[in-house]
């Protein structure tokens, strides 16, 4: 039946993973054009402008149609050029210039008024990073340059307050094919932040004709445009024959003919899927099929440390969780190793610290207090609480969604290592994911999971999602990034004296020292940190792996031999 279900959509392929011989076409170095990528996603989308890309599987599907001045390098996440050529910085660190690469298009599209896609300039690099500074309901990501371009925030006062528009006084176009960009101090990261979906370019037109569908409806300058569009069953890119990038060879971006996506919620059909040679790559098994890792049949196998972290957030507004005893109670009483273990399958490793994914060389991990495993200490903080043994203590709800890699499993061991340990009332509530996000966002959630793969590789961007203020003022409007909408002066004091500082050690120093005060506030539950592990078809080639599962397809090629007997 599951298959059924997932063959019916599969009627609307013009090819299967498999390119079709006749429209393959050999490249300089060996390389080949022709092909279809087929991809499932088994997240529902939540949109996919760039202003609002804070879902990972959104993400890996916007990031082909969509490109910002730079780009990480796919193999590892160092920075690239992208539209900018080149870039030079003052003295002061603060200033940048942007040199952009001429004869860049965008898609064409009916947003146009004559459909073809005009050219890119410095201008459209305005007007996008002026949206990023406005308020918005696409926009979800103004963190980005809060506090850090000048101008940045008093264009986001204006148009919370609706007063006219002061544009962004450090968003500059020196000329059609030149930007600068004016900090209010030297932020070392910055060009990582300009890798972020956040800063992607997108046309003044695509908003101005499409509105609210926007968030729908892509137009980019990157190597594919959007085809088709049935929400919630299948996505379609096409190869955009006016696309600007060539590899090392000469050869045009890029190789393959498209990109389709379906939206099968079903992990177990989706290996079937990937296994039957319908889909050219599965990522996140089913947490009951990890089996297949050793018997890949010629598959590519890739894995490398996940730059995630999942956890259990509390809500502190609710009497439940103000006293911070109760937290690092329920922190104590849930055993990360077993979940690690019995549920995933060693497919991930314990958090024994706190939010801050291990991998980063620089980071003195040693100085956040260890989160440990130790049910009768958790005993004796929820009896000085005031409940002995649970008695008296309210029920709990424990909220999930329920697409994701052991979310529900997770959950159900947590409920019963808190009732037995704590001894208190635990249940848990699976949402679709729209609804549990919608939740969190609008502070509903009591108790709830969450995860976050980094957008830029360094440990500040765990710790974005504990700054003070990212909160809005208004209690009844969603808070995107900072959910637990956490507010500590000191943090934020550490947090922001860390992205003003350029030499590392300092930076890191200060940065483990505001998490080592958000962990003893203990604003979440850190659970575990998950590997990233995908499956590519044996004729796939050119798509690395990295921590952040940050996909590029642009150089992704087909091998011919490869495919024989498949």
């Amino acid at each position: 039946m599951r298959l059924l279900a997932f063959l019916s959509l599969a009627t609307l392929l013009v090819a299967c993973s498999q390119p079709e011989k006749a429209r393959e076409r050999e490249g300089k170095g060996g390389k080949y054009y022709g092909g279809v990528f087929n991809a499932n996603e088994a997240q529902e989308l939540r949109g996919l402008f760039p202003l609002g890309l804070v879902q990972a599987a959104s993400h890996r599907i916007a990031a082909q149609v969509y490109e910002g001045l730079v780009r990480f390098d796919q193999k590892d996440l160092s920075i690239k050029p992208a539209l900018a050529d080149s870039w030079t910085m003052d003295e002061t660190g603060t200033v940048y210039t942007f040199r952009l690469h001429p004869g860049v298009r965008f898609h064409d599209d009916t947003c146009f008024a004559d459909g073809v896609g005009r050219e890119f300039t410095a201008q459209d690099v305005v007007e996008s990073f002026t949206a990023l500074c406005s308020h918005d309901p696409l926009n979800q990501l103004f963190w980005l340059f809060q506090d850090k371009v000048l101008g940045a925030n008093a264009q986001y006062a204006a148009t919370v307050s609706g007063k006219p528009s002061p544009g962004v006084k450090g968003v500059e176009a020196v000329d059609p094919l030149t930007v600068r960009i004016t900090l209010t101090a030297p932020w070392p990261s910055f060009l990582q932040i300009l890798a972020h979906q956040g800063t992607w370019i997108f046309p003044k037109e695509l908003v101005a004709f499409y509105g609210a569908e926007a968030q729908w409806h892509m137009v980019g300058t990157g190597p594919f445009r959007l085809k088709t569009h049935i929400k919630g069953e299948v996505l379609v890119l096409e190869r955009f024959s006016d696309y600007w990038g060539k590899d090392e060879e000469g050869n045009s971006y890029p190789f393959l003919d498209a990109v389709r996506y379906t939206f099968v919620k079903d992990k177990l059909v989706e290996l079937e899927e990937f296994q039957g040679g319908h889909l050219s790559v599965i990522y996140e098994l089913p947490v009951d099929r990890t089996d297949v890792l050793s018997a890949a049949s010629g598959s590519q196998v890739q894995t490398i440390p996940g730059l995630t972290v999942q956890f259990y957030g509390f809500n502190m507004r609710t009497p439940t969780f103000t006293d911070v005893r109760v937290r690092r109670a329920f922190s104590m009483a849930i055993d990360r190793q077993l979940l690690v273990d019995s549920v995933l399958n060693g497919l991930a490793v314990p958090a024994t610290r706190g939010v801050v994914a291990p991998g980063f060389e620089d980071y003195p991990y040693q100085q956040v207090p260890t989160v440990a495993f130790d049910p009768q200490a958790a005993k004796r903080l929820l009896a000085e609480a005031g409940y002995a043994d649970g008695k008296g203590f309210p029920a709990v709800h424990i909220q999930v969604n329920n697409d994701g890699f052991g979310y529900v499993r997770i959950a159900e061991r947590v409920q019963a290592m808190l009732e037995q340990n704590l001894g208190v009332r635990v249940v848990t509530s699976v949402l679709p994911a729209d609804q549990h996000y919608e939740r969190v966002e609008m502070g509903r959630a009591q108790f709830w999971r969450e995860g976050w793969i980094v957008d830029h590789p360094d440990p500040e961007n765990f710790l974005a999602l504990f700054y003070g203020k990212s909160v809005p003022a208004d209690t009844t409007v969603p808070s995107y990034l900072n959910s637990t909408r956490y507010k500590n002066a000191r943090f934020d004091s550490l947090f922001t004296e860390a992205l003003r500082t350029a030499e590392t050690s300092k930076r890191m120093d200060l940065l483990a020292r505001a998490e080592r005060q958000m962990m003893e506030d203990m604003v979440v539950v850190p659970l575990y940190h998950e590997r990233s592990v995908r499956l590519l078809q044996p004729w796939v080639r050119d798509l690395p792996i990295n921590g952040m599962e940050y996909r590029d397809l642009r150089g992704v090629w087909f091998d011919p031999e490869a495919r024989t007997g498949h």
